[in-house]
């Protein structure tokens, strides 16, 4: 069998489709984490294609980049659906109304590829590749965006969407109050890193096979 019939290579394909879809079709600015995180997961996932195909294995490469990728999708999703969504249903609006293909594009950034890369993540190797000790390098990029996002609304005051998330905005509650937030999501942050982590052991054991029992 070559890599070109393996799953894994089409499903990565279609993990990296899904989010060129959802930038493709937002009206957003590269200035939301959003967009961001799904360019990364388009640029990983496009670039893991490549590499199965090169050296003809299904593993995918960079598994410290492939996690980094993993939480910061799933932050995406996870900000999305409850902080942002409210836990609304995302499925009406791709029906009806006037702003069906925002609809759709956020049903792909916030949903189709953050379960599509979690599932990938859980089921197609390698496995076991991640560390508890690469918390630290995975978090600095979604804390980072939180601290650069106050530092150029502070220093370039006319910029568009000095605060893209309402939860980075100290215009009516004050910087305490968005410190707060951010010590909230950050050790929230650190439960999904841990989880994210812990899904890649639990993929393991659900690809091990049970042991042949032995012969009389």
């Amino acid at each position: 069998m070559t890599v070109w019939t393996r799953p894994a290579l089409w499903w990565r394909c279609a993990i990296a489709l899904s989010a060129f879809l959802g930038i493709y079709l937002s009206n957003s600015s590269l200035v939301y984490f959003t967009l961001q995180s799904n360019v990364l997961v388009v640029g990983y996932f496009l670039g893991a294609a490549y590499w199965m195909v090169k050296r003809g294995t299904v593993d995918a490469p960079a598994p410290r980049l492939r996690g980094a990728v993993v939480l910061y999708i799933t932050i995406t999703g996870i900000v999305a659906h409850v902080l942002l969504n409210h836990g609304e249903n995302p499925l009406p609006g791709l029906v009806s109304g006037p702003d069906r293909l925002q609809h759709w594009s956020s049903f792909f950034l916030h949903y189709t590829t953050p379960l599509m890369v979690l599932a990938d993540w859980l089921v197609l190797s390698p496995r076991n590749a991640s560390r508890w000790r690469d918390l630290p390098l995975w978090l600095s990029y979604p804390l980072g965006y939180a601290f650069l996002t106050e530092a150029r609304a502070i220093a370039f005051p006319d910029f568009p969407l000095r605060y893209p998330y309402f939860f980075l905005d100290p215009t009516e509650k004050g910087y305490g109050w968005v410190g707060l937030q951010m010590i909230q999501l950050t050790l929230e942050f650190v439960v999904l890193a841990a989880l994210v982590v812990a899904l890649d052991r639990l993929g393991t054991k659900l690809r091990r096979t049970p042991a042949a029992p032995a012969e009389a």
